[in-house]
């Protein structure tokens, strides 16, 4: 590990300990290797990576790797760095990985650098550009942490690469299903009916590209909160204010605010117009997530 990647880490880990901070996440992709020799280990202080990869690798008994509590596995896109800081929070704290009112640490930068370039600290507890809803906390109670990680990454690969590369907008909606259910009603035959559990279920590889044909279909995705994809092409019927919604969003996002107002489910919008992809709990926007620029 080169000599700025250690004192940016480093420093990272002075910082959460003078701003009483519960944990510091470093992105693990810009690190040529994982071999931190100084002590960095605070007390009361977690550590916990952030990867594209699945599984991290270092040399046997490397503390570094060794010490941290668990690895935020992120989706294979390029994203931007505040981009990346927002997805892996809602995947924390939707894991349950850290809890409401806790302040936490990052150091992040862009693999194909080598480098670790921005700390930024984000408190939980208050509404900011990386939380800009009070529900946030709620999404952990409305899905299976994993189930809804993998919906989240799926749907920001989806809004990143679009269907042979046409940009898409559709509604993903995971959990309370029989409610969400009765306040939606099919648009057309249901895709998904009569094929086993097993098939349908999301953390299966083989369902991303029949999920990425069926978003050029109007309406939504219902998935239950263990997984199982439900339906597509389903109609969102529940209406809400928008005036609580930010100006511009159009009725996909007043349909996924609708819903998880009058259910306990949680919606992912995806914006066919920008690419961004919003969470919606409570009836309002929890997380919103900018997709990257295009490089030139």
């Amino acid at each position: 590990m080169n000599s700025e990647n250690k004192y940016i880490i480093k420093a990272a880990f002075t910082i959460a300990s003078k701003t009483n901070s519960s944990a510091v996440f470093i992105h693990a992709d810009p690190l040529d290797d994982l071999i931190y020799d100084e002590k960095f280990l605070k007390k009361k202080i977690k550590l916990f990576f952030i990867s594209k990869k699945k599984k991290l690798e270092s040399p046997e008994n490397d503390l570094f790797l060794s010490e941290a509590k668990a690895t935020i596995t992120v989706p294979k896109i390029s994203l931007t760095r505040l981009s990346l800081i927002k997805v892996v929070t809602t995947l924390a704290m939707s894991q349950e990985l850290i809890e409401p009112g806790e302040k936490i640490v990052f150091a992040v930068g862009q693999a194909e650098n080598n480098k670790l370039d921005l700390i930024q600290i984000v408190d939980t507890s208050k509404e900011s550009e990386i939380i800009i809803g009070k529900n946030f906390s709620k999404i952990s109670h409305a899905a299976n942490p994993e189930v809804f990680q993998a919906v989240l990454n799926l749907a920001i690969e989806l809004a990143d690469k679009g269907r042979e590369g046409k940009p898409v907008g559709t509604i993903f909606v995971i959990g309370d299903h029989e409610k969400v259910l009765q306040f939606s009603k099919q648009m057309i035959m249901n895709p998904f009916k009569g094929y086993d559990e097993e098939d349908r279920h999301v953390l299966s590889n083989q369902l991303k590209d029949t999920i990425r044909e069926f978003s050029a279909l109007d309406g939504a995705f219902i998935i239950s909160d263990d997984g199982t994809l439900l339906t597509a092409g389903r109609y969102l019927g529940a209406a809400i204010d928008d005036s609580n919604l930010p100006r511009g969003l159009g009725s996909r996002h007043q349909a996924a605010a609708g819903i998880t107002s009058l259910t306990n489910a949680v919606a992912i919008a995806i914006s066919e117009s920008s690419g961004d992809v919003r969470i919606f709990k409570g009836g309002k926007v929890v997380m919103h997530i900018e997709k990257a620029p295009s490089k030139k």
